[in-house]
């Protein structure tokens, strides 16, 4: 099997899955591998898999406490993985055409109300290159909600600031135009006026350098950003996708159609994008019980 599962994952980074991904897949079919060969002595070839060694993995997962969220996730690895060997005909049977997911009901997103993100966005110190570097970040996350791994890949060439425009390239390398407002341009053109003071010999074209003029990763950015974040809230889970959320939850808030978010998040289906319309009809309701009559308060 191990033969196999590399294939597959191989497969995933050329087809242009994103490393997280890449590495969540691999966990999740060696945990299943390692039960088989506990569970199931001897070499089990991967034609040798049937439903019922998926549906007693299941069932141990279940013992240990592993949630539905996550027991999806998990089966959700194994079909593509099943499916990849079945496409290939490294199988004939796929085992999970007769394995049921669990349902679990979808989360819903955290976000800044509209009053944090005002807060939020005034705290960086606009005195400081660094201030104006992280305002404009704050800004520009905001702005156009894109995901944290996007804007660390930003370069000077992406930005159409005299049209209001970002270029970005998104989860297997797909590209999109996202608007941007007034404040975030006004945001980055201040920040542009002062790059030049990070640029070292080593520096690319990156829109953000770190102090020694290197570029950000993912890591670096949430570890400025979580500073900002907890002097806005001490709610534990905001992180720098609760940008992402609040800039959808605010534009559908205030009427912005649901596929016009859905282009500019990047989703590849509509139900991605969905969520966020259950998030302002709670607000909705709340709302209503306070404040109608009848409401239910």
């Amino acid at each position: 099997m191990e033969k196999e599962l590399q294939s597959y994952l191989e497969h995933l980074r050329v087809e242009g899955k994103s490393p997280n991904t890449v590495t969540a897949y691999r966990s999740d079919l060696s945990q299943f591998q390692a039960y088989i060969a506990h569970f199931f002595p001897g070499e089990i070839q991967v034609r040798g898999i049937t439903t019922q060694m998926v549906r007693d993995w299941m069932r141990n997962l279940h013992d240990e406490g592993v949630g539905n969220r996550s027991m999806a996730r998990k089966l959700a690895a194994l079909q593509g993985f099943f499916s990849h060997l079945r496409c290939f005909g490294i199988i004939d049977v796929n085992p999970m055409d007769k394995v049921r997911r669990p349902k679990f009901e979808m989360a819903l997103p955290k976000f800044f109300s509209e009053e944090e993100m005002l807060t939020l966005l005034r705290i960086p110190d606009l005195d400081s290159i660094f201030g104006i570097r992280n305002r404009a970040i704050l800004e520009l996350l905001y702005a156009s909600g894109i995901r944290i791994e996007e804007l660390a890949g930003l370069r000077l060439v992406d930005l159409n600031l005299k049209r209001g425009l970002v270029k970005v390239w998104g989860k297997g390398g797909k590209e999109r135009m996202v608007p941007v407002g007034k404040a975030a341009i006004e945001a980055i053109q201040n920040w542009l006026e002062r790059r030049p003071e990070l640029v070292r010999e080593h520096s690319s074209d990156r829109l953000f350098l770190t102090k020694g003029g290197r570029d950000f990763d993912g890591r670096q950015l949430n570890t400025i950003l979580d500073q900002y974040f907890n002097l806005v809230a001490q709610k534990k889970g905001y992180s720098p996708h609760t940008l992402r959320h609040s800039f959808a939850t605010h534009l559908l808030a205030r009427g912005a159609d649901l596929r016009a978010v859905q282009e500019m998040l990047g989703h590849a289906n509509l139900e991605t994008t969905a969520i966020y319309t259950h998030v302002t009809t709670e607000d909705l309701k709340k709302a209503y019980r306070k404040g109608h009559p009848r409401g239910g308060e």
